[in-house]
């Protein structure tokens, strides 16, 4: 696998804490004429940084943002996307929101992106990598899309799951539900 789905460093710090367990994308600028989709059901999660992101999410003020060496891409986190589903309505939405560190508006703003108004969600099972995997950056992961190609990951890398399996199918259930009331 060298896939990896970009997204805030904050959001893959949640996912990797078991604080978060969807995914919401519209979709980016570079994701091409036919929008945005969950390509890939196993991916590595590639942290992006930028100062503002603390204050679209719902953690408290003063949370550090991660920050790898200069020049580098630290992955700490693969995930695999059980489902997918467009969301087409603002109240599901509103469910959805204890199981994500987005603030409301931000939420919104994805939502009413572009001419169709609604939102793709994914439920991931997310695995913690027994050691963080580093890598040089490269122009190649820049510009706004969802989905890189990354350097074919190191032999012998492992991973364990973030939630255990009974408090990953009690929490998949519950989301399921409200999902698709």
């Amino acid at each position: 696998m060298s896939i990896a789905f970009k997204e805030w460093a904050l959001v893959c710090e949640a996912l990797g804490a078991g604080t978060q367990s969807i995914l919401l994308r519209k979709g980016g600028i570079a994701e091409g004429r036919e929008g945005f989709r969950f390509q890939h059901a196993d991916f590595f999660l590639f942290p992006t940084l930028f100062h503002e992101q603390l204050e679209k999410t719902r953690l408290p003020a003063g949370t550090p943002l991660p920050s790898p060496p200069d020049g580098s891409i630290r992955i700490a986190y693969r995930a695999e996307a059980e489902w997918t589903l467009l969301i087409r309505d603002t109240g599901t939405l509103e469910k959805l929101e204890p199981f994500h560190i987005l603030k409301r508006e931000v939420v919104e703003e994805r939502f009413r992106y572009d001419d169709t108004p609604g939102v793709h969600v994914a439920l991931l099972r997310v695995y913690k990598l027994d050691a963080p995997w580093e890598f040089a950056a490269a122009p190649a992961y820049g510009g706004c899309r969802s989905w890189v190609k990354i350097p074919e990951p190191p032999a012998g890398l492992s991973s364990t799951p973030v939630l255990d399996d009974a408090a990953h199918a009690a929490l998949a259930e519950k989301i399921r539900r409200l999902a698709s009331a």
